[in-house]
């Protein structure tokens, strides 16, 4: 129905007619996330039915299997990720505990003959975990040591072993959620940058690479400065002489406890690794929603993993740290100003792109326990992370209306000249 040629072509590049060939009906509640492997012959889906499909990507998709989890007291999958050679499938879901306490769990599944592998717990359900290599796969605790005091950890454990080998990273929260309650993230959600004090520097030389949800990619050299052990000790001693001089004003309970939490933890962190690594080396960086403001994500935190940490051959990384080095530090940290809801990577993974419903502009944060209202807006940012410098225009096309405690993770998947 065109009326010129050039309206023709705009009809057939701007909006490529798309026709439905197939529906794959054989989930009988919602699905809540698909998987492509590597090889892109297979893929892999995660429902509210609480199974895990695996589905052959032939011109005639086709079911090869179903994994249902209630047998392992599971409510329902809600992720999954194919290791790097396709060979194994992990998969997140919701564990039903005694007196309906929930956790996670993550189940690895052999692609060979589809039998289930081993099974790892996870707290909350939100860390959804990631593959780390091929045989290795992430998961994560979050411990209350407080009111409002939480400790994070990270285990490297082998997909073919049950038990947790090596305690991959511990830090500290300042901002636990009421009720242990907790937004969506594919990493640990609370993990606090304030163990850093001082701004990071970056240097320019290419090497090492991040893991977000296992994936690798180049990136710069940090050089973080270490953590002031004297100063923070100091500090805790100012703030008990300010408050029984009447220097500073009364604080809450939950004011005092986050204080006294911050100077202690900087006073207890490993200093970070040394930034230089030698030609050729593989470390990778672990990219994760967190925050210090409030119990809402609303930074992204990375830490970089060695490779003598990548192996659970050797001894756990805690027995090798004095007693004074409990936590690690993070090596950089991005603040978008708003509720993050989704992460995904570029293929060439340079670029970090990051869903998120923006804070009102000049909005100042009183109560942890109360983060700003959120826009109905989902900003699309794009962050070069080479550079760790926000690229472009944030992109904008959905809408959310579900307020901050109700607020879900949207799954990003970034193709050469796509993002959906």
């Amino acid at each position: 129905a065109a009326v010129s040629w050039y309206d023709e072509f705009q009809r057939l590049y701007d909006t490529i007619p798309c026709v439905e060939v197939q529906a794959l009906k054989e989930h009988n509640d919602q699905v809540l996330h698909l998987s492509f492997s590597h090889s892109g012959s297979l893929f892999a889906s995660c429902s509210k039915d609480c199974t895990v499909k695996i589905w052959s990507n032939e011109l005639d998709i086709s079911l090869q299997h179903s994994s249902n989890m209630r047998p392992y007291n599971w409510s329902y999958t809600q992720f999954s990720q194919f290791n790097s050679d396709d060979s194994l499938l992990l998969v997140s879901g919701v564990f039903v505990g005694p007196h309906n306490s929930s956790s996670g769990e993550i189940a690895v599944i052999s692609m060979e003959n589809f039998t289930l592998l081993s099974r790892v717990r996870n707290k909350p359900y939100d860390v959804f975990g990631c593959w780390l290599n091929e045989t290795n796969l992430i998961s994560g605790n979050l411990h209350r040591i407080g009111r409002v005091t939480s400790c994070s950890v990270l285990w490297l454990n082998n997909a073919f072993q049950v038990r947790r080998l090596l305690q991959l990273h511990r830090h500290c929260s300042f901002l636990l959620p009421p009720g242990g309650r907790v937004a969506q993230s594919t990493c640990p959600p609370c993990l606090s940058p304030l163990t850093c004090p001082q701004a990071l520097q970056l240097e320019a030389a290419p090497v090492g690479g991040f893991s977000m949800l296992g994936v690798v990619v180049p990136t710069a050299v940090f050089q973080p400065c270490p953590p002031t052990l004297g100063a923070a000790q100091a500090g805790l001693q100012r703030l008990f002489d300010d408050l029984l001089e009447g220097v500073r004003p009364a604080l809450t309970e939950a004011e005092l406890e986050s204080k006294v939490a911050e100077l202690f933890v900087r006073s207890r962190t490993k200093p970070p690794e040394p930034p230089l690594l030698p030609a050729g080396s593989k470390a990778k960086y672990l990219i994760f929603t967190t925050g210090c403001l409030t119990y809402s994500p609303h930074q992204i935190g990375i830490k970089r993993i060695l490779p003598h940490q990548m192996t659970t051959a050797g001894p756990v990384l805690g027995e090798e740290r004095r007693s004074d080095e409990f936590f690690d530090s993070l090596d950089h940290v991005i603040d978008v100003h708003g509720h993050i809801i989704g992460m995904g990577l570029s293929p060439d993974h340079r670029y970090l792109y990051v869903n998120s419903r923006a804070w009102p502009r000049d909005c100042v944060i009183s109560d942890p326990m109360q983060p700003p209202p959120i826009a109905e807006e989902i900003d699309l940012h794009v962050f070069d992370l080479k550079s760790m410098k926000e690229v472009k225009r944030a992109l904008r096309a959905h809408r959310a209306y579900t307020p901050n405690e109700e607020c879900f993770f949207i799954f990003l998947d970034v193709s050469r000249d796509f993002v959906a």
